[in-house]
């Protein structure tokens, strides 16, 4: 049986998307993730503004598929890059009002990630060897998660 501990809540602010329109591979955007922060037990602080971005493919089966990379700076001013892979999908209707920023419950679709770290801090070297998943949220103005280290 798979064990997890939390890690962080993070919420990004993703102000603009990209709309690439329909690729061979599907419909691609890119999102810019313009900051944000995240808190947990053991880390806490802020999504730097700048190299951040999700680039987003929405396949033919409605799912969409997240590529996502982030530079964390933690409240102590430590740097660790956050990369992760995740999907989200949910019924037509549900989809709909999520893309508008609607509110909607997070029960009622699809929305998992899974994040790699890659730090030189020593204080944080342990995440360098770990691995996390976590179950989003999309609010208004930009995705929500609770991420949680696998143990």
């Amino acid at each position: 049986m798979i064990q997890t501990r939390p890690l962080f809540t993070l919420h990004a602010q993703v102000p603009a998307v990209t709309d690439l329109g329909q690729t061979p591979l599907g419909l691609r955007k890119i999102a810019t993730v313009a900051g944000g922060a995240f808190e947990g037990e053991r880390l806490r602080g802020s999504i730097m503004p700048g190299p951040a971005g999700d680039w987003l493919l929405q396949r033919a089966d409605g799912v969409m598929v997240l590529d996502v990379r982030l530079t964390l700076q933690t409240d102590d001013g430590e740097l660790i890059y956050m990369r992760y892979n995740g999907l989200r999908h949910g019924p037509a209707e549900v989809m709909a009002k999520v893309n508008k920023g609607e509110p909607v419950d997070p029960s009622s679709y699809y929305f998992r990630i899974a994040p790699t770290f890659e730090t030189a801090s020593e204080k944080y070297a342990w995440l360098n060897g770990i691995l996390a998943v976590g179950t989003g949220e999309r609010l208004a103005t930009g995705p929500q998660y609770q991420v949680f280290e696998i143990l």
